[in-house]
Formats: C-alpha cells, sequence, structure tokens
C-alpha cells in the first residue's frame, strides 16, 4: 500500500508540477527558440525537468525517514543533485559558459562521492586499482554522463523514456532478487520521470531543459556509484541499460575529434537527430529506443546480473547493434552538422 501511494504521489507531483512550470515559462518567455541546429520547428518553454528535481528529491526525504535509504546516500543527491539542478536552471533563464558548468559538475559530482566514502566501496577493479582511485574513475565518469544526458536531449520524450526505462529496470531487478524495499528507490525516480513525461511525449508541449538533463545524468550515474552495495546490482547492469544513450554520444563524439570539428560546439550530428530527420518523426525515434531498451538491453542486463563472469561478452552483444546502428547512419560526420 505504501509503495503505490508513493508511486501515485510521485507521478502526479510532477505531472502537476510539469503543467505549473510551462504556465511559468509561457509567462516569462523561458522558451528554446529553434535555431539551425534545432530538431524541432516551434517555440517550446523549457525548464521542466526542475519538476523531476523536486518530485524526486521529496520521495528521497520520504525514503530517508521510512530508513530505507542511508543518510549519506540522501545527502550526496539532495547536495550534489541540488547543485547540479541550479547551475541548469540557471542556464535554462540565462546562458551560462560552459568553463563554469563544467567547474560546478565537477564539484557536485566530487561532494557527492566523498559523502558516498566512495573510496571504501568495492567494485569489480579493485583487485588491480587502489581503492583511491574510485574518486578520479567515477568523476570523470559520472561528469560525462551528466553532459552526454544533455547531449541526448534533443529530441521530443527520448531522454524521459530512457530515465523511466532505466530506473523502472533497475526497480525490477532489485524487486525480482531480494525481498526489501529498496527497489523504491529507482521506483521512484521512474515515476517522477514519468510525470513529465506525459507534457514531454511527442509532440512536446515543454522541454526537460538543462535542470532535467544534467540531473538525471547525474542521478543515474550516483546510483550506479552504490549499486552493487546498496541495491546488490552490479555496475555493468547499468553499462548495458544505458547502452543507446552511451553508445550514440560517445562514438559521436569521437567521431567529431576525428575529423578535426569543433567538439564541443553545438551540433545536430547524433545518430537519433539524423533518424529523426530523415524520418520526419520524434515519436518514431523516441518509440524505437523504448522498443530496443526493453526487447535486447533489458533482457541482457538482467543476464549479466547472475552471470557477471560474462559480462565483456555480454556488453559486446549489447553495443555490437548499436554500433552498426550509429556507423550506419554516419553518427558525429561533417555532412550531418550542415544538414
Amino acid at each position: 500500500m505504501t509503495a503505490a501511494v508513493l508511486v501515485l504521489l510521485s507521478a502526479g507531483l510532477s505531472w502537476w508540477l510539469t503543467g505549473r512550470l510551462r504556465d511559468y515559462a509561457l509567462k516569462h518567455d523561458v522558451m528554446d527558440v529553434p535555431n539551425a541546429r534545432s530538431s524541432h520547428q516551434q517555440p517550446t518553454p523549457r525548464g521542466g525537468g526542475l519538476a523531476i528535481v523536486v518530485s524526486f528529491s521529496l520521495a528521497l526525504l520520504v525514503l530517508f525517514f521510512l530508513a530505507m535509504i542511508p543518510g549519506h546516500l540522501l545527502l550526496a543527491l539532495l547536495l550534489g543533485g541540488g547543485m547540479i539542478a541550479g547551475i541548469g536552471y540557471r542556464d535554462d533563464h540565462r546562458s551560462v559558459s560552459a568553463g563554469v558548468r563544467m567547474i560546478i559538475h565537477a564539484t557536485a559530482v566530487l561532494l557527492a562521492l566523498v559523502l558516498l566514502n566512495v573510496w571504501d566501496l568495492v567494485y569489480p577493479w579493485n583487485p588491480w586499482l587502489p581503492g583511491w582511485m574510485n574518486v578520479p574513475l567515477w568523476t570523470v565518469a559520472i561528469v560525462w554522463l551528466l553532459n552526454l544526458y544533455n547531449f541526448m536531449d534533443g529530441i521530443d520524450g527520448i531522454a524521459g523514456v530512457e530515465a523511466v526505462f532505466v530506473a523502472a529496470s533497475i526497480a525490477l531487478f532489485v524487486f525480482l532478487s531480494q525481498p526489501s524495499g529498496i527497489f523504491l528507490l529507482p521506483l521512484l525516480l521512474a515515476t517522477s520521470v514519468l510525470g513529465f513525461l506525459a507534457w514531454n511525449w511527442p509532440p512536446a508541449t515543454i522541454f526537460m531543459g538543462d535542470v532535467g538533463s544534467a540531473y538525471l545524468g547525474f542521478v543515474l550515474g550516483v546510483l550506479m556509484v552504490v549499486s552493487p552495495d546498496v541495491l546488490s546490482i552490479p555496475v555493468w547492469s547499468w553499462v548495458v541499460l544505458l547502452g543507446v544513450f552511451l553508445v550514440d554520444a560517445t562514438y559521436t563524439l569521437l567521431r567529431r575529434v576525428s575529423t578535426g570539428q569543433q567538439w564541443y560546439s553545438a551540433h545536430c550530428s547524433h545518430a537519433y537527430q539524423i533518424a529523426s530527420r530523415r524520418w520526419r518523426s520524434h515519436q518514431a525515434v523516441t518509440v524505437l529506443v523504448l522498443v530496443i531498451n526493453i526487447l535486447w538491453l533489458c533482457p541482457l542486463a538482467f543476464v549479466l546480473m547472475t552471470q557477471e563472469q560474462y559480462r565483456i561478452l555480454l556488453i559486446f552483444l549489447a553495443f555490437l547493434p548499436l554500433l552498426v546502428g550509429v556507423y550506419v547512419l554516419k553518427a558525429g560526420e561533417r555532412s550531418d552538422t550542415s544538414t
């Protein structure tokens, strides 16, 4: 009963707040105006991701008071997440330089890792690397994850669908593997995003904005950090579940670097953006991503839970068709950035 109430409340609050944020954005002209590198054609309100931040933060407080999550995890998500969301909210209203964003992002991630005592946590690479190496490794990984999540938030619904899928899949894995209420942690993240997604589903009536996309990348990264210890789910299952975003964003970045392009400049040459232009549909691409996630990545991630010794093979199998897809679509190539 408690779980059902929390699920309904988090989704309902997120849905209601998104509507209020849309009204605010329209009134105060907080709009995403299309340009040559946009994947949409109409000015659209942005900043709706703040509803996700508020809904999930309140859910975290409830879980803490129900003794379902530890205090250090609560602080890491609230304080670090608050910094990420704060600079994102500022950027949605008035542009913030890339350098300032990067400093805030790195500081927030480091704060979270310190609060989590990440050097004491055990990961598969610890037999070869000392515990203190967890700090730089996870800092780079989470900073990249929150930035790639921002890069991948370029068409209607895709970032919300990815977050709901990953978080709900982890919640299902936890529920099936252990009789504990901790499955509510990722589940309430999924439902907090779901309320927003009702407004962001193609054709979107409001965009997530940096306040939401960077925050989601950060939260997913932090949950990945504590996953082996708190959720009893291996890190590699998260890697497989995030495969679509990881492969598209990383391949596109590397391709742009290898062809001498300004990798840090705005562009629309990710595979999902190219596909949406060719098919003239955001919904078709978003639905395709969801189908790939459910039918291909989720089963492999679940198998990896119990067959972690085959992680290299399973990750290779998961990523191979995704790599073929981004290659065929010519993600990151110059011809597509000028389209």
